[in-house]
């Protein structure tokens, strides 16, 4: 109990009227983590990632904690926590599942969303954020809302895009820092606002890495297509 009521009471004071609350900070950081996992594409990103979704969940939900620091309600934000966990948990089976069944050492093979599926994606960027902005102003959002139900619903997105093992995941999650680290740094979350910047620079990194290794695998499966001979030295 010691170590919750200071996990819940911590802060990092930063110049003479502000401050950082550490479960903000620690919650960034497990997000951090569990995209380098995503990126290495490795099964234990997705509880790394659950832990930072608690934790950032009783941040965006300030108030309701009774947090003196960030009182500004960020209910898409707030929501995103939630349903990252239940994606993951979702994420997390497909991935150990794909291990599982011994045909590759990593959790997923990368592969380029069909057209159709391309379409899919802007289409619920446009039409989520559509619907989910007067729902969350009704709830009392911070404004502009539209960048909250963006964000919420590019997150939403780029995470079942992730499970499924789209490389465009990665251009989403772009997408949702561009327009996150205004909002946030508006509302006064500093260290998610920062953080969003750093995740901007590690995402197109991630869409690289992840391209390029899909490259790796196309050529080695058109290899052992042309030379399904066990015995042949294909490396």
């Amino acid at each position: 109990m010691d170590f919750l009521r200071w996990l819940f009471d911590a802060q990092i004071a930063i110049g003479d009227n502000q401050s950082l609350l550490v479960r903000e900070v620690l919650g960034n950081i497990f997000g951090l983590l569990s995209a380098l996992g995503g990126m290495r594409r490795k099964v234990w990103a997705w509880p790394v990632g659950i832990i930072g979704n608690l934790l950032l969940l009783t941040v965006f939900l300030g108030t309701l904690f009774g947090t003196t620091y960030g009182t500004a309600n960020l209910l898409g934000q707030a929501g995103r926590q939630i349903m990252f966990i239940a994606v993951s948990v979702w994420g997390w089976y497909r991935w150990n599942q794909t291990r599982s069944s011994g045909s590759t050492q990593a959790a997923v093979i990368p592969q380029w969303a069909s057209w159709k599926e391309r379409l899919f994606m802007v289409a619920f960027m446009l039409i989520g954020t559509g619907v989910l902005t007067p729902i969350f102003r009704a709830l009392g959002s911070y404004e502009p809302v539209w960048s909250d139900a963006w964000i919420f619903a590019g997150s939403l997105l780029a995470t079942y895009g992730m499970a499924k093992g789209w490389v465009e995941f990665w251009l989403v999650w772009v997408a949702v820092d561009i327009v996150g680290v205004p909002l946030l740094w508006s509302a006064g979350y500093y260290a998610s606002a920062f953080m969003y910047i750093f995740y901007g620079i590690f995402t197109l990194i991630g869409f690289f890495v992840w391209w390029r290794t899909r490259n790796h695998e196309a050529a080695r499966v058109q290899v052992e297509t042309t030379f399904p001979d066990p015995t042949v030295d294909v490396r």
